[in-house]
């Protein structure tokens, strides 16, 4: 199978002023084409460091992908250490200074003659037409150790480089017949050490694969396996996904691209919801705001209102708050106070010697369902946490709970 390798290259993004999106969505790419990604680099606007970083690539993958550093200023330097650690001369091409001088003139203005240097190529290359911006990418077919080589050079800017991507390289490269099939389950409530356990020796198996990866809503477990066609993929794919399902439905709320709020929204099945947030600062408001089943909301830390909105004095005196029956009371209000058929609260603390609590209740008026966490964290977390935990009790919850 085709080994690839990804260097992103910029100091803006080795220095964190920028996230490396385009990375993350290259990685998915190969991947969902059955090539295999070892590594993964940024480097810096350093020509000699670029070089050296190129050439190690080209000694151990099949397939090399910058993305980054095709501008026309000092600075970018993604042509020139590819020329250097191919030993070949950069020079400018007639056909694409003609393109860029008329992207220039197009709109009234003169192209500066720093811009020529996006108009070079070296024996090796092959111009990618970016219709979306004045940078060209590169397509290098090389050898190195009597061994076919691939380099594909992208523009930075994500929806050039995407275009580019989808529309120019993948036609170029020779992708795997191997099939790949996934399903990615997601879970909420069950730390990932003991998902591992819980799952044993599946973590430990090739192919089909199984990984687990920590997310703000929880654990995600993906499971994959690769075939010479996609019904055997997804024959070896089958089994294994149940024994997963299996294992983790207690603590299950979607797959693939479902979300959580989506998933809370489905589940609704016509029915609204209001909702009460203390101490969560309308996190989880947010994340149900594009939900036509999301009527209305209080969010509030006034003991006085809350009081008004079903808080009753008993709880807040003796339980505080941040407790069960504080979110179990807050649910029942959220549905009669504000006029919907089932009522969420999120009660969270964020600060002080119960910083890290949250708990989070679910009322249909005859029911109640409540859960709770306690875990560090700086105040943002906590909020998304707790927000994160009460579309989870909903999405658990509700397909239980027929209208």
């Amino acid at each position: 199978m085709p080994i690839a390798e990804i260097i992103s290259v910029g100091t803006e993004l080795l220095f964190g002023e920028i996230v490396d999106s385009n990375a993350a969505f290259l990685a998915r790419e190969l991947g969902a084409r059955g090539l295999t990604l070892h590594h993964k680099s940024v480097v810096g606007d350093n020509l000699g460091r670029l070089q050296a970083a190129i050439e190690r690539a080209l000694d151990r993958a099949d397939l090399l992908i910058l993305g980054g550093g095709l501008g026309p200023t000092d600075d970018d330097l993604t042509r020139e250490a590819i020329a250097a650690a191919l030993n070949e001369t950069p020079q400018v091409d007639e056909a694409q200074l003609i393109h860029l001088r008329g992207l220039f003139e197009a709109r009234g203005r003169a192209m500066p003659d720093t811009n020529r240097k996006q108009a070079w190529l070296i024996p090796s290359a092959e111009a990618l037409p970016n219709p979306v911006g004045t940078a060209p990418g590169w397509f290098v077919r090389t050898t190195r150790g009597g061994q076919p080589k691939l380099i594909a050079a992208l523009p930075g800017p994500p929806r050039e480089m995407r275009r580019m991507w989808t529309e120019q390289v993948l036609s170029r490269l020779p992708l795997p017949t191997t099939a790949l099939e996934h399903v990615t389950v997601h879970t909420h409530g069950i730390g990932e050490s003991l998902i591992a356990e819980r799952l044993g020796h599946l973590t430990r198996q090739a192919n089909p694969s199984v990984a687990t990866y920590a997310r703000l809503t929880g654990v995600d477990v993906r499971v994959a396996a690769s075939a010479p066609t996609s019904d055997e993929a997804r024959a070896q794919l089958t089994p294994v996904l149940d024994e997963v399902r299996g294992v983790l439905r207690e603590w299950t709320w979607g797959e693939d691209d479902q979300t959580l709020a989506g998933t809370v929204q489905a589940a609704l099945a016509g029915r609204t919801l209001g909702v009460i947030e203390a101490g969560s600062a309308g996190v989880l408001c947010t994340l149900l705001a594009e939900q036509p089943g999301f009527l209305d909301a209080a969010v509030t830390q006034d003991h006085r209102r809350l009081i008004t909105l079903g808080l009753t004095p008993v709880t807040l005196q003796g339980d505080g708050l941040v407790s069960e029956a504080g979110a179990r009371e807050l649910a029942a209000g959220a549905r009669e106070h504000l006029g919907a058929n089932l009522g969420l609260a999120v009660v969270v603390c964020t600060s002080g010697e119960g910083a890290g609590q949250a708990h989070v209740a679910l009322s249909d008026g005859a029911r109640v369902a409540a859960a709770g966490l306690n875990w560090p964290g700086d105040p943002a977390q906590l909020r998304e946490r707790a927000a994160a935990a009460a579309l989870a009790l909903a999405a658990r919850t509700l397909p239980g709970w027929t209208p």
